[in-house]
């Protein structure tokens, strides 16, 4: 089990557009990587701006090493000290060995969720793996320790909902976190998560599984 506020989406990275949406209640500009599929989707909004930026292989074996600065010259932003926390090391290493199982895996894999024109680098998020055969997604997403309680996990949140929305042979999306985490259980309050189960690890320990439907509109 990872606990949600823990790594993004296709590797297919489009490119970078600044889209708008608007609800009875705000509005914002979101600038995100993103595709005609996220654009046919309606979803909540968020003030803050964030955008993914992909963490590839190379990097991950470059934070497992312990270079930083190689890490942050192969991935193209300032990674920082959050990144190889022994957490992250085991988060990284996990992908690796998911990657080198089934490199079609690497699509729903980890990705630094940036902020800002300078890319400030404020978390990172992603899927556990692609959907099983009933269409279900798991996410996971963490915030940096600096940037926690401003509203990124929000924004971390509503972009990788839009993008397991916009792919087909995604029906249901999934949330498992502790009952002691309570601020990734108010992140995730108003998007339609039910919770249909629990959840044991001998690490985490006791987790709740939330569900919400991929296709809906929130």
């Amino acid at each position: 089990m990872l606990v949600v506020v823990d790594a993004v989406v296709q590797v297919r990275l489009i490119d970078h557009s600044t889209i708008r949406w608007t609800s009875a209640e705000h509005s914002a500009t979101i600038r995100t990587v993103t595709d005609k599929a996220d654009q046919q989707t309606s979803f909540p909004t968020s003030s803050k701006l964030v955008r993914f930026v992909e963490l590839s292989s190379a990097a991950m074996s470059a934070l497992l090493d312990g270079d930083l600065p190689a890490a942050s010259d192969t991935a193209g932003v300032a990674l920082t000290e959050y990144f190889m926390t022994d957490k992250a090391r085991w988060l990284w290493q996990l992908r690796l060995d998911q990657m080198a199982a089934d490199p079609r895996h690497a699509r729903w894999m980890a990705r630094q969720a940036v902020t800002g024109p300078e890319g400030v680098v404020i978390g990172h998020a992603g899927f556990h793996g692609p959907p099983d055969e009933a269409g279900m997604v798991e996410i996971g997403y963490a915030v940096a320790p600096d940037f926690r309680r401003q509203g990124y996990g929000r924004a971390i949140l509503i972009e990788l909902l839009r993008r397991a929305a916009a792919e087909p042979e995604v029906r249901t999306v999934r949330a498992t976190i502790s009952p002691d985490n309570v601020a990734s259980l108010a992140t995730i309050a108003g998007f339609g998560f039910v919770q249909v189960g629990e959840d044991w690890d001998e690490e985490e320990g006791l987790g709740l599984i939330f569900e919400v439907p991929a296709n809906r509109n929130c």
